[in-house]
């Protein structure tokens, strides 16, 4: 009887095998021997071939310019060959066999013993044993229940015996032993019969283990015998494998993705034999979540921790420094992975962030500093400003009417900082409260131990290295004397300014921006691993007088919490199963210090190009939080661009600022189709112009008018036309006093449908964002078009290339308008007649829009009004 329907996990077919043998409820146990006994440290067992290769082009057995992957084929075909010509004989062959139908004379005067007993060493070599699987044998020794191994292989019995013979595999000397060489068949064809007839029991007394479910799940089954399907890969995990293999080929790494001496390190074989022992999970989401940190995230992890404690263990640092939020995942990693080594390096987390050492690295006196300062923020307002630096609303009168403002453009940005320069007692209450800010990020720090050596080592994800730069310089201006090192997941080309300064940082998967498309993946989009990664608090905004953190408001809900915990898990259940391994091979097991880093950062770098619908189901619902004094917190997936989706084509995505979408992949990935077509060209199978409307090109343009009646130039975006015959555009401006919009929607003679237009605005002195839509036909009637004609509806006919229509935005808002962001979802139909002119829609319905317009902006005063001035117009008309 099988165990599937009971059990989703393979800890749970393996509990139920255990039962059946404690209780004597089965009178045999069968295992099948490769992927279920044994294990491989490659993806596939024909990767094998590819290393063997290399092995005998190595020692000189094979030519130069025969390649791994050719061999392979050969191998393979070989294989293949030999089957075909003992097919009178039964369907399983020996390794001797398939050597025969090698071209031997490439191999030079090696004998074939010597070639067959190369490949059984390699097996012997890359072959792991399944310590689950190695537990059920033991415990069928200590109930006394007889063991079988049923296998379909080509190896002998004393090749299958060498391959066995395990410290850690305790096989009862009277273990029984069925080949498919040995009689002739495997368990597909009628092995199985031969195996009951000799074990002398009924099949119902047989309970068999195996991995491939025709073999050893479904012809068994057939005859009686209870079988637990032993799963390796299982059907989620596929799509992950298949990115991650596209990736590396369509990158030219595939070569690189197999270590000589490793193999894949065994990633593959315990990414999903972590996978196959998922605990329950109440909902889709928190499994999605959990396998993402076993399958994604730990993996990368791991080596990541392994490879601090490896550089921290031979430089001499017994300590090693992760800042929150992203301390308390990472200290525990390192401290897992040097104990896994027996290394001496603890790792402790650190209360550190860009927000307090950049306030305490302020230089008061000097304008670039402070400038600086403020043009790093985000949708920051003044008021949050001064709070950030300690300052009073009633230190700064000159600022008292601009506390609401944001410091989103130049203007304000120069004039805050020459009032906080150019004011003497300001600069000095600036100076005593970046002093005061200083000590007590130096209370803290020496508090917790971080200052005891004369070196500090920082572990954190990365990217910048901002908080090393910053804090190197807080002790030099404080002269103390601890030189400030990083170890990071990846660095940026901004971190080059630690090694012109002398200050060690390095990069796992990537250091100062190379390689490129490591770097970029990560820079693009680091949020979702940023917040998988993070403590559930909020990040770091200053401290009390005795040094203990002063955190801001934790951004996400409880079910992001949930899943971010699970995430978490994940990443720790993958390394406590690669740790296992670690501890069981007395110093043996590879470390994924150095040449793992390709086949990892594939691992992760097609994830964040390529996420699977469900990912992008759960992480574009997760919130993340500026960190850096202002209380935004923006949706991983921006809840303004989902209604966009259907309107995007690949090469859109590329247009998006960071600050439109965090992850433009994921929103890629929740339509199937844009996916594909996005992944097609990430992955370099179609070229990007593919996705760009043939013939002439243009442009959507934007200009904006001023209080004072000038028209400006604002930016501009390529027409496309995606797979829906849709069109998207985003566009944004700031400006001190915007009126209106002028939107050259086609930038060419179109008639164009307006689905919607969507205006995010911020008024001069208030923080908070207005919402315009612009999609009904009531709407559009009461616009203003230039060169350009509506039809009625949502359809307008622009007849020139600068034809426009304009949105009043300050009227609409109720003020003059400091930024914007225009979205526009439309469709196009170009025209190159000119002299074609549709009928423009009825007098009257203009009239009815422009009554909406005015009743919607000012009232039934603005109707009263606007009337007045339509009268007014008539009149002068008929003179």
């Amino acid at each position: 009887m099988s165990t599937g329907a009971r059990h989703r996990d393979n800890r749970g077919r393996l509990d139920y095998v255990h039962r059946l043998i404690s209780d004597g409820s089965c009178s045999v146990v069968s295992l099948d021997v490769f992927d279920t006994i044994l294990w491989r440290r490659v993806p596939r067992p024909v990767d094998l071939f590819e290393l063997l290769g290399a092995r005998l082009r190595r020692d000189g057995r094979a030519p130069e310019w025969l390649t791994d992957t050719s061999f392979r084929r050969m191998r393979v075909v070989a294989e293949e060959q030999a089957r075909h010509r003992n097919r009178s004989h039964g369907s399983e062959v020996s390794l001797f066999e398939i050597w025969q139908e090698m071209p031997l004379s490439l191999f030079g005067d090696a004998p074939i013993e010597e070639l067959v007993r190369a490949e059984l060493e390699l097996e012997r070599e890359f072959t792991v044993v399944d310590l689950d699987v190695a537990e059920v044998i033991d415990s069928a020794a200590k109930h006394d229940v007889p063991v079988a191994l049923v296998s379909d292989t080509y190896f002998t019995g004393d090749q299958l015996d060498h391959l066995l013979d395990r410290p850690e595999l305790a096989l009862p000397e009277d273990v029984r032993v069925f080949r498919s060489l040995h009689h002739g068949t495997d368990k597909a064809s009628g092995l199985w019969q031969s195996v009951l007839g000799e074990l002398e029991c009924g099949p119902e007394q047989v309970v068999h283990v195996g991995d491939n479910e025709e073999a050893d799940h479904t012809t068994p089954a057939s005859s009686g015998v209870r079988t637990v399907h032993y799963r390796r890969i299982d059907d989620d995990f596929e799509p992950v494998l298949d990115r991650e293999r596209l990736a590396a080929e369509l990158s030219g790494d595939s070569a690189e993705r197999l270590s000589p001496e490793h193999g894949d390190f065994g990633l593959t074989s315990l990414r999903a034999k972590t996978l196959s022992f998922a605990p329950d999970h109440p909902d889709r989401a928190l499994d999605t979540a959990w396998r993402y940190g076993a399958s994604v995230l730990g993996p990368v992890l791991t080596g990541f921790a392994e490879w601090v404690a490896s550089r921290a263990h031979h430089a001499g640092n017994s300590v090693v420094w992760c800042p929150m939020r992203e301390g308390e995942l990472l200290s525990r990693l390192v401290n897992d992975a040097a104990a896994a080594r027996g290394w001496n390096v603890e790792a402790k987390p650190v209360w550190l962030s860009r927000q307090v050492t950049a306030v305490a690295l302020v230089d008061p006196y000097d304008r670039d500093s402070v400038h600086e300062f403020i043009r790093k923020s985000y949708r920051l307002t003044v008021g949050q400003l001064l709070a950030m630096l300690n300052l009073r609303p009633g230190d700064v009168p000159t600022l008292s009417t601009a506390l609401n403002t944001l410091l989103d453009h130049g203007e304000i940005i120069d004039r805050v900082t020459d009032v906080m320069t150019e004011t003497p007692h300001l600069t000095n209450s600036l100076a005593a409260s970046v002093t005061t800010a200083r000590e007590r990020l130096l209370r803290s720090l020496r508090k917790s131990g971080a200052l005891d050596s004369t070196d500090l080592t920082l572990v954190d994800l990365g990217w910048g290295g901002t908080i090393q730069w910053q804090l190197a310089r807080i002790l030099r201006k404080a002269q103390v004397d601890v030189a400030v090192s990083g170890l990071y997941v990846v660095t940026d080309e901004r971190s080059t300014r630690l090694h012109q300064e002398g200050l060690r940082a390095e990069g796992y998967l990537g250091q100062a921006g190379n390689p490129h498309k490591v770097v970029e993946a990560l820079r693009r989009s680091p949020e979702v691993v940023e917040q998988s990664v993070s403590a559930v608090c909020g990040s770091l905004i200053d401290f009390n007088e005795d040094g203990s953190p002063v955190l801001g408001a934790s951004a996400g809900s409880d079910k992001q919490d949930g899943e971010r915990r699970a995430v978490q898990d994940g990443v720790g259940a993958f390394q406590r199963q690669w740790n296992r391994y670690v501890a069981n091979a007395d110093g043996h097991w590879p470390t994924l210090t150095d040449t793992a880093r390709a086949p990892l950062a594939t691992v992760l770098t097609s994830a964040l190009r390529s996420p699977t619908e469900a990912e992008a189901g759960v992480f574009g619902n997760w919130e993340h939080d500026d960190n850096f004094g202002s209380s935004v917190v923006t949706r991983i997936l921006p809840e303004d661009l989902r209604p966009a989706v259907p309107y995007l084509s690949p090469n859109d995505l590329d247009d998006l600022h960071m600050r439109d979408a965090f992850w433009p992949a994921l929103i890629a990935a929740s339509d199937p189709r844009l996916a594909a077509a996005a992944n097609a060209r990430a992955n370099g199978l179609i070229d990007p112009s593919a996705f760009d409307p043939s013939g002439e090109q243009s442009e959507t343009r934007l200009r904006f008018r001023t209080g004072d009646d000038e028209w400006h130039d604002g930016p501009c975006k390529r027409v496309r036309i995606n797979h829906n015959g849709l069109s998207f555009a985003r566009l944004g401006f700031h400006a001190r006093d915007a009126t209106d919009v002028s939107l050259a929607i086609p930038g060419r003679p179109a008639i164009v449908r307006v689905d919607w237009i969507e205006a995010t605005v911020f008024t001069t002195g208030d923080p908070a964002p207005k919402v315009l839509r612009w999609e009904k036909p009531e709407d559009f009637a009461g616009l203003t078009f230039a060169e350009c004609t509506w039809l009625g509806g949502n359809m307008v006919q622009f007849a020139t290339p600068h034809a426009a229509l304009w949105l009043p935005l300050s009227v609409r808002a109720g003020a003059p308008v400091a930024s914007a962001q225009i979205t526009l979802a439309f469709a196009v139909l170009p025209q190159s007649d000119f002299s074609t002119r549709m009928p423009a829609a009825p007098t009257s319905a203009r009239l009815v829009g422009r009554i909406h317009e005015e009743y919607r902006a000012k009232g039934a005063v603005g109707v009263v009004a606007g009337g007045a001035r339509l009268l007014v117009r008539r009149l002068v008309g008929r003179r």
